[in-house]
């Protein structure tokens, strides 16, 4: 992912963790409490729809690819040096442009684009094991979303369940449209989990 990086910081593994939503921590990644001071509004407003409900479908020769725009986390990940992942898709027949178009799929952190096999009709996916990363996005200098891999099942607020997914991006700054999940909003705040008035725009 082009100019996306893991933080490398490591964690304790624990039973459960409280991590910050509202993006004002001053403790990132756990929740400190700041969300009453600030009077954060974590209402959820993502689907509960199964991603391919609201993907849009684009058929290539030798791969097919699923979109779904609204979990875009601005990871600039679609791009390879043969051209962008649609343009990779809608060339998949050349061995050479369908192995770039799955790689840049498979770079997806947030899971907005899956190839999958047209011969089989079954979804190319990394080989992930449970895992949450914090996202650093250098190129934009900011900090990105929570990256929730391998399965991981996501709770809502009120006890419903989303839809299990090889790999998501949560909201971490607090400005997202589509909670819980990431929309690039930390892109355009300059979201910064270092800086103790991170969020406040």
């Amino acid at each position: 992912m082009k100019n996306i990086y893991f933080d490398e910081r490591s964690f304790p593994q624990q039973e459960s963790y409280a991590l910050c939503r509202c993006g004002h921590s001053k403790n990132m990644p756990f929740c400190d409490g700041s969300h009453m001071k600030f009077h954060f509004d974590g209402t959820e407003t993502a689907s509960k729809e199964p991603y391919l409900k609201n993907a849009e479908l684009m058929d290539g020769p030798d791969l097919l690819l699923t979109d779904e725009e609204n979990l875009c986390a601005f990871a600039r990940f679609r791009h390879k040096g043969q051209g962008n992942v649609w343009n990779l898709t809608e060339m998949s027949d050349d061995s050479d442009c369908r192995e770039a178009g799955i790689q840049a799929a498979c770079d997806c952190p947030s899971g907005r684009i899956v190839a999958w096999d047209k011969r089989t009709g079954e979804s190319i996916e990394p080989e992930y094991e449970p895992s949450i990363i914090i996202l650093q996005d250098a190129g934009r200098q900011c900090s990105g979303s929570l990256w929730v891999r391998g399965g991981i099942l996501i709770e809502s607020s009120d006890g419903s369940l989303y839809e299990i997914r090889n790999r998501v991006t949560l909201c971490r700054c607090g400005k997202s449209s589509n909670k819980p999940f990431c929309d690039a909003a930390h892109v355009k705040i300059g979201f910064h989990d270092h800086d103790e008035s991170a969020g406040s725009n």
